[in-house]
């Protein structure tokens, strides 16, 4: 019987192409080219997922993470968290949200600042594909919810417009607009890449500089299991935690430089000396060479470090599985005072 519905619809489809003309045919081609076109130009969200939303009581709101950082949560689940229906007589799943921030009842309390923010939503590409998504940054949702409560106190909502109110004040008690940022990271996954991005910036200092440009390819896991092994709080907080950086970046170079390849090290030297004059050959060397070479050896340590408990262990499982190239002393893996 499903078998018999698909071939209905497909005949239909097929019917239906053929009863267009060649003109017909290729307005839809090229509104198809241009749509393919859009998306390819608007910025990649990196982070989250309509299956892992931002859950405040019964309220799921779909978030990500966009690739220059921002925060974005989904314009139909902002609508939905409002309380409000998708859609309108207008059509699109922002019409209600827009008419209700524009209505008079609560106009006079939003900023000229959210005013302005409310009327350039953010089109951008999710990391499954598909359709291009629409949504507004994380902060307004906590702005437009104050706004709204501002216009209760004051007696100026409508009798309709009580239960969003309540929806404000359920979702106001759920988050602070501080906490949003890291309700959204966590949500996504983000937090875990924002503290290696942050703990990358920081071993700069006390990683070989010819390593430096692959610290941005060292996976979350790394920083995560060596803050396991040794003990200390990950991802670390925004204040400085009681941990030795410097120690940490002996470690990278001692478990990459001298276990990654040999002659590794003096290669990229000469080629990073050669820079300005052949940037070509350092960027072979560390795009093409260096990065794959480095993400599997980084894969075999981090699973190295996933079976050790101690660092003793954590030593002789990399001088088991990855013996220095050219020396035979071994480095002492425990914590070191500074």
């Amino acid at each position: 019987m499903s078998t018999a519905k698909g071939l209905g619809k497909s005949a239909g489809g097929e019917a239906r192409a053929k009863a267009l003309s060649a003109e017909q045919r290729k307005a839809i081609s090229l509104k198809g080219v241009e749509a393919r076109r859009e998306r390819a130009m608007l910025p990649k969200a990196t982070h989250g997922s309509s299956e892992h939303p931002l859950r405040i009581g019964n309220v799921e709101i779909p978030c990500y993470v966009l690739e220059d950082g921002r925060r974005v949560l989904s314009l139909g689940g902002m609508t939905k968290a409002l309380g409000m229906s998708i859609g309108s007589a207008g059509g699109g799943e922002g019409d209600r949200l827009t008419s209700f921030v524009s209505g008079k009842a609560i106009s006079p309390f939003i900023s000229n600042d959210l005013a302005s923010r409310m009327k350039t939503p953010i089109r951008f590409q999710a990391p499954t594909g598909g359709s291009a998504a629409t949504g507004y940054e994380a902060t307004i949702l906590a702005d437009l919810c104050e706004a709204v409560l501002e216009a209760r106190q004051a007696s100026a909502l409508r009798p309709q417009q009580a239960h969003i109110a309540n929806q404000c004040e359920i979702l106001l008690r759920g988050f602070a607009r501080v906490g949003i940022i890291a309700l959204v990271d966590e949500a996504t996954g983000y937090q875990k890449d924002r503290a290696k991005d942050a703990l990358a910036k920081i071993l700069e200092a006390f990683v070989a500089k010819e390593l430096q440009p692959y610290l941005k390819t060292f996976p979350s896991d790394y920083y995560e299991q060596l803050f396991r092994l040794y003990g200390y709080e990950y991802p670390p907080k925004d204040k400085r935690p009681q941990w030795r950086p410097a120690f940490f970046g002996t470690i990278t170079n001692e478990v990459v430089y001298n276990r990654l390849a040999p002659d590794l090290l003096p290669e990229l030297k000469k080629a990073a000396s050669k820079a300005e004059k052949r940037a070509k050959l350092h960027q072979w060397l560390t795009t093409d060479i260096g990065h794959p070479k480095l993400r599997e050896h980084l894969a075999s340590i981090v699973s190295i470090l996933k079976l050790s408990k101690t660092p003793q262990q954590f030593r002789d499982n990399v001088n088991l599985v990855h013996p220095r190239y050219g020396e035979t002393a071994q480095l002492d893996f425990g914590k070191h005072e500074d």
